[in-house]
């Protein structure tokens, strides 16, 4: 459940005896897990499996059946989804809608609203963006797209547009992140320049991710579990969940090179 010893950094969600049912189905069962402070973490598996069940658990969008989640150190098992990416736990589909008629810069500054305390304040007049245009500015420079930031976002080829993604996502400044198959349906290019921006954002917030491209997720995490019908069958870094008999018979049918 955890990264190797002995530079271990600080737990910043953590999740102990997670179950959902489903009118009787048990959809997730005594899953535990922990995120620590820059760190990758991959949650792996067959379709099926569970990851996105718990994600939605983590996010709060799914109240588990039994379980207990805490978030840096304060207990979320029963707090809404709005207060729990108040705290800083966001998922990126939460801002997941580009605005394709809105300029990139645009975006970003919209997404800023809240931090900035604006999205409440809605008899302003647009100029009221303008103070948040040298942070939006900073954020997309740090995910390389400044120089796109007058064009349509509906210009932007899906890579890019999935960039635009984690750049409003990271506006409402997570301490973690999760991110749901951010590789889905791109290109070879479009994976390594995602991938690197991955590992840049990850410096300064843990980062759990579903992801089924197994060379991003040997390249890029640092700690792997991997579920199967709900429950965790494995965990550790790459090189040892993929040694692992189980796991190669859970994704491949079979333990012959």
């Amino acid at each position: 459940m955890a990264p190797p010893e002995p530079d271990r950094p600080r737990v910043v969600l953590s999740a102990r005896g997670l179950r959902r049912d489903f009118a009787g189905f048990v959809a997730v069962r005594n899953v535990d897990l922990d995120l620590y402070h820059g760190n990758i973490h991959a949650l792996i598996g067959p379709n099926g499996a569970g990851k996105t069940t718990v994600f939605n658990l983590l996010t709060k969008f799914l109240p588990p059946t039994s379980g207990r989640i805490e978030l840096l150190g304060h207990d979320i098992t029963r707090t809404s989804p709005a207060k729990v990416a108040r705290m800083g736990l966001v998922r990126s589909f939460q801002i997941s809608a580009v605005f394709p008629h809105l300029s990139v810069l645009d975006n970003v500054r919209v997404a800023l609203q809240r931090p900035g305390g604006l999205s409440v304040q809605f008899w302003r007049s647009l100029s009221a963006l303008d103070r948040l245009t040298p942070r939006a500015e900073e954020l997309l420079r740090s995910v390389g797209l400044d120089d796109a930031k007058n064009r349509p976002a509906a210009d932007l080829s899906y890579g890019r547009k999935r960039v635009l993604e984690i750049a409003t996502t990271l506006a409402l400044e997570p301490k973690v992140l999760l991110l749901d198959e951010p590789m889905a349906g791109m290109g070879h290019e479009d994976v390594r320049t995602v991938s690197d921006i991955i590992r840049s954002v990850a410096r300064d917030r843990a980062v759990l991710m579903v992801e089924h491209n197994l060379t991003v997720v040997a390249d890029l995490c640092d700690w792997i579990t991997v579920m199967q019908r709900g429950e965790i069958l494995a965990a550790g870094d790459y090189a040892t969940v993929s040694r692992d008999e189980r796991v190669r018979i859970a994704y491949m049918g079979t333990t012959d090179d």
